[in-house]
């Protein structure tokens, strides 16, 4: 199978690569979604761009875990933008959960609540109930790179199809 972005060696339906997946992702996946393997020590965007293709810069997402304060309450949410844009963590996110303050989780949290490996966060296969916040322009894009869950490997995904994930909502301004 060719991977309708990038330059791969490896890609396949992702549900032929469940093995490949940490157990909530595998459990999500759905088969419009592409897995492609690549090299963990190249998991970071600009070098995994270098090496798999330069135009992914634009169409890559990141996923990253943010925690909303309220008095005592915590809202763990997950976040996706465009990998050239960064989360208006204290702005459209603090906003949209009813957060006095919010902020990135801590390493620990984001990868004990989510299953994941850290820098492989992805919107797929997230915790029941949490709140998935999505850039409108991450849904503009036809193909999306995100995480797999784990840094080997990425997930190739209609940027559409992100918008029917469980609990997911379209925010306008959260990527700046």
């Amino acid at each position: 199978m060719r991977a309708p972005i990038g330059d791969f060696d490896d890609a396949q339906p992702a549900t032929e690569r469940r093995d490949l997946l940490p157990p909530p992702v595998a459990a999500a996946v759905t088969a419009e979604m592409v897995h492609v393997d690549s090299d963990p020590e190249k998991a970071d965007t600009a070098v995994f761009a270098a090496t798999y293709g330069e135009s992914l810069l634009r169409q890559s997402a990141n996923c990253v875990v943010v925690a909303g304060k309220r008095g005592q309450d915590v809202t763990l949410a997950a976040c996706v933008v465009l990998s050239h844009t960064r989360v208006d963590v204290n702005g459209a996110v603090r906003r949209r959960l009813g957060a006095r303050k919010a902020s990135f989780a801590p390493m620990e949290t984001a990868v004990g609540a989510t299953g994941m490996e850290y820098g492989g966060i992805t919107p797929v296969g997230l915790p029941a109930g949490w709140p998935l916040l999505i850039d409108p322009a991450v849904v503009e894009t036809p193909w999306v790179l995100l995480g797999s869950g784990l840094r080997r490997g990425k997930l190739i995904v209609p940027g559409k199809l992100l918008a029917d994930l469980p609990n997911a909502e379209v925010v306008d301004g959260l990527g700046i």
